[in-house]
C-alpha cells in the first residue's frame, strides 16, 4: 500500500511549551503521514504543518488559598482551558487516534473527557518526592519539616491524575522512571527522546573567544562547566569551593563556566534575590584567580560545542534530578567527564570507563580530578572515546531516539491502513 492511498491518523501533542521535547517526534509523525494538532500555552511557539491551539487563563491562583493546594489548583484551570480548546478542536472535526502529552502544567487533566477511548502517551519527565530526589538532597540548603514535605508530595495531585489515565509513560531515563509508584511502572517505557549527535561532537581546531577578547585554543588545560541557570541543584557551589584548589595547582589551568547568571533556577532562588554566582564570588573572594574563570553567560549551540571540544575536563554536577542534554552532549564531543555520583549521572557515565564518579559533596575529590585531568589528558584518551561511543548509542536522537518513540506510537496506533 503507497503512503498517498494509507488513511493518516490524527495524533494529538499537548504540551504548555509546545513543541517542548516533541519537535523531532512531531515531524518524523508528519513524515510518516499522520495529521497533527496541538494544544500549547500562550508562548507555544509551534511547528509548520500542526494546528496548534493556544490556551489563555482568565485568572489567576486564589489569594490566600490553602498553600499545598496552589499547584493543583493552577494544574486545574490551565486543565480547564486546555480542555476548552480540545472540545474547539473536536467541533472542527479533529478527533485524535492518540494523544501525546506532557502533564507537568495539568493540561492533559480532562483529554480523556474530551476524547474518550483515544490512548495517552505521556512523558514521565518527573514525579516529586520529599526525599530521595532533588528535595532534601542538600542539608546545607534544606531543613526538613513535615509541612514542608507535605507541600512536596501535594505537587504530584495533578500529576498521579494524568498518570492514571495514561496507557503509555515514557521516561526519557531510568533514574526518572524509578521515582515513579509503584502502581505506574507497568506502564513505563524508558526512551529517551535523543539529541542531535551530529551537530554535537568535537571540532578539531576550535577556539573560544571569551568576554574579555582572549581566545582559548585547547592548547593549555580548560575545565568546562554548564549550567542554564547558575544554581546548587546543578552543583554550581560545589564546582565553585573545587575551584581554588585547581588554579593554585595548576598555573596554566583555564575554567570555562558557560550559563546565566540570575535568580531562579530549579533549586529555587536565595534569599533577597542573590544569585548564586554573587553568593559564591563572595564566598570564595581572593582565593578565586578571575583572570583564569570566565563566565561566559548564555552561548549559542555552536559556541557551546566548541567550548566542549577545547575541553580538557567537562564537570556536570547534579542532585537526583531530571538529566541535562547538556551532558549527553559533552560526551558526544568526547569530554573527559567529571560528574557527581548521583542517580541521573549514573543513567549516562559509567565510573571509570565513560567518566569519573565523585561523592556531590566531596569538595577535595574534585578538585583533585581537575587536577588529574590537566596533568595527565594521555591517561583518559580511551575514556573520552568511550563516551562518545556510550552516547551514540543510547542517546542519539537519529538512531536511537526518535525511532523508538516512532515504534511506540506505531504501536498504539496500530497497523497502517487500517481505520482510526
Amino acid at each position: 500500500m503507497t503512503q498517498s492511498s494509507r488513511q493518516k491518523k490524527r495524533i494529538l501533542f499537548v504540551h504548555q511549551n509546545f513543541p517542548g521535547q516533541f519537535p523531532y517526534i512531531a515531524e518524523a509523525a508528519m513524515k510518516a503521514g499522520h495529521k497533527l494538532a496541538a494544544i500549547g500555552g500562550p508562548t507555544a511557539k509551534g511547528i509548520p504543518g500542526v494546528d496548534l491551539r493556544r490556551w489563555v487563563l482568565n485568572r489567576g491562583s486564589t489569594p490566600g488559598i490553602f498553600d499545598p493546594a496552589t499547584r493543583a489548583e493552577a494544574d486545574l484551570m490551565r486543565a480547564q482551558a486546555a480542555g476548552e480548546q480540545a472540545l474547539r478542536l473536536k467541533a472542527d472535526g479533529f478527533v485524535p487516534d492518540l494523544i501525546i502529552g506532557h502533564p507537568g502544567w495539568g493540561e492533559t487533566l480532562h483529554m480523556s473527557e474530551v476524547f474518550p477511548g483515544v490512548p495517552q502517551m505521556l512523558f514521565g519527565e518527573f514525579f516529586y518526592r520529599s526525599h530521595g530526589a532533588d528535595v532534601n538532597f542538600d542539608p546545607e540548603f534544606e531543613t526538613s519539616t513535615a509541612l514542608a514535605d507535605w507541600r512536596v508530595h501535594a505537587k504530584n495531585l495533578g500529576l498521579s491524575l494524568a498518570y492514571a489515565m495514561a496507557d503509555v509513560i515514557v521516561c526519557p531515563t531510568e533514574f526518572q522512571a524509578s521515582q515513579f509508584p509503584p502502581a505506574f511502572r507497568d506502564r513505563i517505557q524508558v526512551v529517551h527522546e535523543g539529541v542531535d549527535f551530529s551537530r554535537a561532537r568535537r571540532r578539531s581546531g576550535a577556539r573560544l573567544k571569551l568576554p574579555d577578547g582572549r581566545v582559548l585554543d585547547g592548547s593549555r588545560p580548560v575545565i568546562t562547566f554548564i549550567n542554564r541557570t547558575y544554581e546548587r541543584l546543578r552543583g554550581f557551589h560545589i564546582f565553585m569551593r573545587a575551584l581554588p584548589g585547581l588554579l593554585e595547582t595548576c598555573p596554566d589551568a583555564e575554567v570555562v563556566i558557560i550559563g546565566r547568571d540570575g535568580a531562579g533556577g530549579y533549586g529555587g532562588s536565595l534569599k533577597g534575590g542573590q544569585s548564586w554566582k554573587a553568593r559564591m564570588l563572595a564566598e570564595l573572594g581572593d582565593r578565586l584567580d578571575l583572570t583564569r574563570v570566565h563566565f561566559t553567560g548564555p552561548l549559542a549551540h555552536a559556541d557551546m560545542i566548541d567550548a566542549l571540544s577545547i575541553s580538557w575536563a567537562h564537570v556536570y554536577y547534579t542532585y537526583p534530578f531530571v538529566l541535562s542534554w547538556s551532558l549527553t552532549e559533552a560526551m558526544a564531543c568526547e569530554c573527559l567527564i567529571l560528574g557527581s555520583d548521583t542517580g541521573p549521572v549514573r543513567d549516562a557515565v559509567t565510573a571509570g570507563e565513560t567518566g569519573i564518579l565523585n561523592d556531590f559533596f566531596d569538595v577535595p575529590a574534585l578538585t583533585a580530578a581537575m587536577i588529574t585531568a590537566c596533568r595527565e589528558p594521555e591517561t583518559f584518551v580511551q575514556m573520552r572515546r568511550q563516551a562518545r561511543e556510550s552516547a551514540l548509542s543510547r542517546f542519539d536522537r537519529e538512531t536511537v531516539g526518535v525511532p523508538n518513540w516512532m515504534r511506540l506510537i506505531e504501536d498504539r496506533l496500530g497497523p497502517a491502513g487500517t481505520a482510526a
